[in-house]
């Protein structure tokens, strides 16, 4: 089956389904991201190859997950933990948009003195501006410095661990900053400064400042705060979950499985698309089973419906049920003091009903009806290609089936106790998962706080761990 697009480079559902730009000038934009992980059976916490990989998007697989080689699941769990004590609290969001307005001020406050360099008399003697503006520069730079000092002074001692790498190659490119800056002063500052020096100075302080800017951005990927082309998504699976349903006479073993993947995090409120598949596999083995008790009829007197034999399959973005049925027609005539019922007609035929499933705003789930396909000879034909019967037939499998997917896509079920009520269903399509086999595939959203979501994340867990235990 196919993803959709809901995840990174791979499909994640129903086996496995999966779901930054490095920018030296880049403009910060601040938003406040959660990012969190759960406990699997088999768990992944993926943050890339060599060197930290923090250019690779976090795919957490949470149940019946494939262990690739190098993996195990301590690693996977110090990954969870690492990734949950770096987040930046509120405070520290607010702290980062101040600092990266104050490094981008200083960047444009560069851009500009290289300009006017670049229009200044080459004896820079004869300018009397030049001091003004490397005087202004050199405030802009070392307001962004205080301001990164003091941000990285408020980090617990969580972060000033997990962050230790990142905030090293920081405090480098700052060293390198308050060198360069210091030596373009010193030159503006004597009394027949040198043109080309102080092109040669600004151009290297440009790379210093560019490399400052680069180790913010880094540490701020780490922490949560970015939103755009630059920011992390969170995208994780689903506990997989088998519900036994009661129905048509049958009982069905329905997995569900599904993902989440963030699309936004604005002003404490995390956006994330939903994903559920469902296999409906077992409904295809007893089709003729559940055909029967929707359509069979034997009353004394008139039309006789007995289904022989019926089956379902995916017609992406619908489904097809096909019966063979047999019809006859009994009457009673009157007079009759006993009224036996007497056959007066009888007939085989086959018709398909294709079913499209729809998501209404009042009403959830939908399921729309079509009679594609009649084979019959004479008057069942007739019947049941533009008559009573065929009408009545397509609108009583329409509405088992209907049935059948609102019974399957429970959010309750499928999500966390806390969730449902956060979470909508916007569209619902069938899907052929692989050799004819049905899944039912509902795309939704998911709208949690930070503070919901952390619960969401703890109570994946518990149900994660609840579900390995009880495993075979």
């Amino acid at each position: 089956m196919s993803c959709s697009g809901f995840c990174p480079r791979t499909a994640f559902i129903p086996r496995g389904y999966s779901f930054l730009r490095s920018a030296s000038r880049a403009r910060f934009a601040l938003v406040a991201g959660i990012v969190a992980a759960v406990i699997p059976c088999t768990l992944l916490a993926q943050r890339g190859g060599g060197g930290g990989g923090h250019n690779k998007t976090p795919v957490i697989c949470v149940y019946d997950c494939p262990t690739p080689e190098g993996v195990d699941t301590e690693d996977a769990l110090k990954d969870f933990r690492r990734t949950i004590a770096l987040q930046a609290t509120p405070d520290q969001r607010a702290a980062f948009a101040k600092i990266s307005q104050y490094t981008q001020a200083a960047s444009d406050q560069l851009k500009t003195f290289r300009e006017f360099l670049r229009k200044a008399p080459v004896s820079m003697a004869a300018n009397p501006g030049l001091l003004n503006r490397a005087t202004a520069l050199d405030q802009a730079i070392d307001k962004a410095r205080a301001g990164n000092e003091n941000f990285l002074h408020s980090f617990s001692e969580a972060q000033k661990s997990g962050l230790k790498e990142v905030t090293t190659k920081l405090a480098k490119a700052d060293s390198e900053l308050d060198k360069e800056i210091k030596t373009l002063d010193q030159i503006a500052q004597t009394s027949k400064p040198d043109g080309a020096q102080i092109l040669n100075s600004a151009a290297s302080l440009e790379k210093d400042l560019d490399s400052f800017q680069t180790g913010q951005l880094a540490i701020a990927r780490e922490m949560g705060t970015l939103s755009g082309e630059d920011s992390q998504r969170l995208t994780f699976s689903l506990p997989k979950i088998t519900n036994s349903i009661a129905f048509a006479g049958q009982t069905l073993s329905i997995p569900t499985s599904g993902a989440v993947a963030q699309v936004s995090a604005d002003n404490g409120g995390n956006l994330f698309r939903l994903e559920l598949a469902a296999d409906l596999s077992d409904a295809q083995v007893n089709i003729t089973d559940i055909l029967r008790a929707s359509l069979n009829r034997a009353p004394g007197c008139g039309e006789h419906v007995e289904v022989r034999q019926g089956s379902l399959a995916p017609v992406f973005p619908a489904a097809v049920v096909t019966v063979q049925l047999h019809f006859e027609r009994w009457a009673c005539p009157l007079g009759s003091r006993q009224q036996y019922p007497v056959e007066v007609a009888a007939s085989d035929g086959t018709m398909d009903v294709k079913l499209t499933p729809s998501v209404n705003e009042k009403t959830g789930l939908a399921l729309g009806s079509e009679i594609t396909r009649v084979e019959a000879t004479g008057f069942l034909r007739d019947l049941l290609h533009s008559g009573d019967l065929g009408i009545t037939l397509r609108d009583e499998i329409a509405a088992s089936f209907l049935a059948l997917m609102r019974n399957t896509a429970d959010l309750k079920t499928a999500l966390p106790p806390m969730a449902p009520g956060s979470a909508t269903i916007q569209k619902a399509v069938f899907q052929d998962a692989g050799a004819g086999q049905l899944n039912m595939v509902l795309d939704g959203e998911l709208q949690l706080s930070g503070e919901q979501m952390q619960q969401f994340v703890a109570q994946l867990k518990q149900r994660s761990a609840t579900l390995q235990s009880a495993a075979p």
